[in-house]
C-alpha cells in the first residue's frame, strides 16, 4: 500500500479570467521581434495587470529591482507560465475493475473518496479584444495541468464471489478500502473531472483472500479545488 500512497496526478483547466493574479510568472512565448526580448530568457518575473498594461518586475538578487510596462497587443499573443501548489478532495464515483480470479469486469459504484497534494502548471494566453465601442479590453485565456499525489479509502461489497478461497467471514458486508494512484483532471472551474487508475487494499480479515487486493483499476473523478 506504501506504493499506492504516493501517486502522480493531473490537472487542467481551460476558460477565460477577468484578472491576473499578482504573482511570479515565466515568459514562455511571445511575439517576434517584441520588446520582451530580454526579459524572455527563463527567468522569474512579479507580474500585475493594470488594465491592458502589465507590470513585469524581474527577480533582482541585488539592488533596487526595475519594473518594466508591457501593454497588450490585439493580435500578438503573450504567453505566462506560473507553478503553485495545489491541494484538491476528489471523489470516485465509479471504478471499473478488470477479470481478476475468473470473476468477469466490475462496476463497483460504492462511495469512494481521495485527497491529494501536488504542483500546478497554470499557462495564460493574453492580448486585447475588441468587446466594446470604446476600444481594447484584455483577453485572458487560461490552462492548467498539474501533478502530485492522492490517497483515500472508500467502500465496496465483499461476497464469496469476489474471494479465491473460504474466507474468514461468512457474512456478505461493505468493505473499508484504501486506494491510490494516477489520475489527468480537467477543471470545468466549477468543478474538475477526470480520469483515473489506481489499486485498492481491503482492511480486516478477508483482504487477503480478496480478488482485487492490490489490483489496479480504472475510473473516474469529480473534485473540487481547495486553493
Amino acid at each position: 500500500m506504501a506504493a499506492a500512497a504516493l501517486a502522480l496526478s493531473g490537472c487542467a483547466v481551460l476558460g477565460n479570467v477577468a484578472q491576473l493574479d499578482d504573482d511570479y510568472y515565466r515568459v514562455i512565448h511571445r511575439p517576434a521581434a517584441d520588446t520582451l526580448a530580454a526579459l524572455a530568457s527563463r527567468r522569474q518575473l512579479y507580474v500585475q495587470q493594470r488594465a491592458d498594461t502589465l507590470l513585469l518586475t524581474p527577480d533582482a538578487p541585488t539592488g533596487r529591482p526595475l519594473t518594466y510596462r508591457y501593454r497588450l497587443q490585439p493580435n500578438n499573443r503573450l504567453w505566462l507560465l506560473r507553478r503553485r501548489l495545489d491541494l484538491d478532495v476528489f471523489t470516485i464515483p465509479f471504478k471499473v475493475r478488470p477479470p481478476q480470479g475468473g470473476v468477469p469486469v466490475q462496476l463497483n459504484t460504492n462511495f469512494n473518496a481521495a485527497i491529494y497534494v501536488g504542483r500546478r502548471l497554470d499557462f495564460y494566453s493574453l492580448r486585447t479584444k475588441r468587446t466594446t465601442p470604446f476600444g481594447n479590453t484584455p483577453h485572458i485565456r487560461a490552462t492548467g495541468l498539474g501533478y502530485g499525489a492522492f490517497i483515500g479509502a472508500g467502500s465496496t461489497f465483499i461476497t464469496d464471489d469476489v474471494t479465491f478461497t473460504t474466507r474468514p467471514t461468512a457474512a456478505d458486508y461493505e468493505g473499508v478500502v484504501l486506494h491510490g494512484g494516477l489520475a489527468a483532471i480537467y477543471d470545468a472551474r466549477a468543478f474538475n473531472i477526470g480520469l483515473a487508475a489506481g489499486i485498492d487494499q481491503l482492511l480486516g480479515p478477508d483482504g487477503p483472500h480478496w480478488v482485487y487486493q492490490h489490483k489496479p483499476w480504472f475510473g473516474v473523478l469529480f473534485g473540487l479545488d481547495l486553493n
